[in-house]
Parts: structure tokens; C-alpha cells; sequence
């Protein structure tokens, strides 16, 4: 799909930059269209660091997936911006534990085509077109009926997907509507941009995801502001942290681990 003569499918609009598409780019991966390449250039001229962010949200999810299916957690549901591109959930925690049931949740097409397309063959997993402000229609959907029984723990994890979704949207409510949902034992997993370390690029990089979004408001938080996302959990240590910060292999300094200006969180209900 990165040969711009190629044709979008329906729904997709290759003019207008997607942030699934974005991450797929920041990936190394080649499901995005020159919108999504430009929008992920312009957040480079101010931030070259978001480059590598992307690789430390896939390595905090390597870590988060693989310590919940040792905790005995054996389902999944991932709502957000997601493409396919390599080390997804499912594949994550199916090597450590075959049986694991994995649902994606999804709102843009090619994301929810090309999930459609790998996991067409594999029962334990399933793909949902939806969103975290629509926490009842996700939940009801009929994919999810099939593989998660929200009777048992379940992990839910949100990674970049509510940074820039306003305050006027309700995502504190939204995500406390899923979490409602679930059974104790469950858990709850973000990634959030936060931009306390970088205020001077807050409103810029906030400018070319609200675009992608297509939603004219939604300002950047700060730690504290996201951290209310976990408000009635009980947080896993080492907490809400600079991502690089989330049990790292080895010690890492405030002052580098802010460099990298996403905090990441798990909690249990």
C-alpha cells in the first residue's frame, strides 16, 4: 500500500492521514499512504524522538502481555489504533500460552481489513469494529460474545488511543464504563503521551493528531491527568511511569526515561 497508485479500499480515504496507519509508518511497516507518511514527518521535525517511541510501546506491550498470561490471564482485548505490522497481542501471548483468546478493536478500515484477512484462520482470535466511546456497542458485539467471557479476568489494554480524544468526549467515563464491565482479577493496561518534559511541542504535535482524528479539540495531558484513566484500580508496580521506566532490563535515569515522553500504566481490578 505505500505505492501511492494503489487504490484505498472503500471507507479509506488516502488523503487524510490515519493514526493506525501513522504507527504502522513509525513502525517500519508499508499499510500507509503518503498523508499518513507526511503527518508522521511533520511530528518528526519536532520531535526526531518519536521515532524510537514507537518501538518502546511495542516492547512495553511484549512485557505486559507475557506478565499477564503468567499471572494466568488468558484473554485479551486490545482497543485502538493497531495495524498488523509484527508482535501483535495474539501472537505475543499464544506462544507462552496456545489457548490464549485475543480481540482487537478497531475503527479504521484498513486496520480492521487487514486484522480481518490474519486472523481469518485462527478461532481463538477476532476482530471488532468499534471504540472506546462506544463501550457498550464493543462490548455487545458479537465476536466478543464469542471468545470472552467477562466472567473471568480479562485484560484490557488502551495503547495511544486516548491522548488526544477530548475531555468533552467523556474517555474517563468510557473507560470506566469497560471496566465496569469486567470481573476483579481483570486488569487494565494504557500508553499515554503525556507532555510534561516537552510542553513546548504540547500543542503542535497535538495539532497534527487532531487532524488525523478529525476532531477540531482535544488537548494533550499531563501525567497526572492521565493517570485519573486507572481512578478505582489498584495500579502494578512500578505504577503509572516514563515507559522506558516499566520494568526495564536494565536501570534507566529520570532524565532519559523522560526523553521518550509516554507513560505507561497496568492496573488491577
Amino acid at each position: 500500500m505505500s505505492d501511492d497508485s494503489q487504490q484505498p479500499a472503500p471507507r479509506v480515504s488516502a488523503s487524510v492521514p490515519s493514526v493506525a496507519r501513522m504507527n504502522d509508518y513509525f513502525l517500519g511497516g508499508k499499510d500507509n499512504f503518503a498523508a499518513d507518511r507526511e503527518a508522521v514527518q511533520q511530528v518528526l521535525a519536532l520531535a526526531p524522538e518519536a521515532k524510537a517511541m514507537g518501538e518502546h510501546v511495542q516492547l512495553f506491550r511484549e512485557k505486559v502481555v507475557r506478565h499477564l498470561v503468567e499471572q494466568g490471564v488468558g484473554q485479551f482485548v486490545q482497543i485502538g489504533s493497531w495495524l498488523p505490522t509484527q508482535r501483535n497481542v495474539h501472537e505475543i501471548a499464544q506462544a507462552v500460552e496456545p489457548e490464549t483468546r485475543v480481540v482487537y478493536v478497531a475503527d479504521d478500515p484498513v486496520a480492521l481489513n487487514h486484522a480481518r484477512a490474519l486472523l481469518a484462520t485462527d478461532e481463538r482470535t477476532g476482530v471488532v469494529d468499534g471504540d472506546i466511546l462506544h463501550p457498550d456497542e464493543l462490548l455487545a458485539d458479537p465476536v466478543m460474545g464469542r471468545l470472552i467471557d467477562f466472567d473471568l479476568p480479562v485484560a484490557v489494554l488502551i495503547f495511544g488511543a486516548l491522548q488526544y480524544i477530548p475531555d468533552d468526549d467523556a474517555p474517563y467515563e468510557k473507560v470506566a464504563r469497560v471496566c465496569a464491565r469486567l470481573s476483579p482479577g481483570s486488569y487494565l493496561g494504557i500508553t499515554h503521551a503525556v507532555f510534561d518534559s516537552r510542553p513546548d511541542i504540547a500543542e503542535a504535535i497535538a495539532d497534527i493528531y487532531r487532524q488525523a482524528l478529525g476532531r477540531p479539540s482535544g488537548g494533550p495531558r499531563t501525567r497526572d491527568q492521565a493517570l485519573r484513566f486507572f481512578d478505582g484500580l489498584e495500579l502494578v508496580e512500578p505504577g503509572f511511569v516514563y515507559i522506558r521506566q516499566w520494568r526495564p532490563r536494565t536501570p534507566i535515569s529520570d532524565a532519559e526515561a523522560r526523553q521518550s515522553w509516554v507513560c505507561a500504566g497496568l492496573a488491577r481490578k
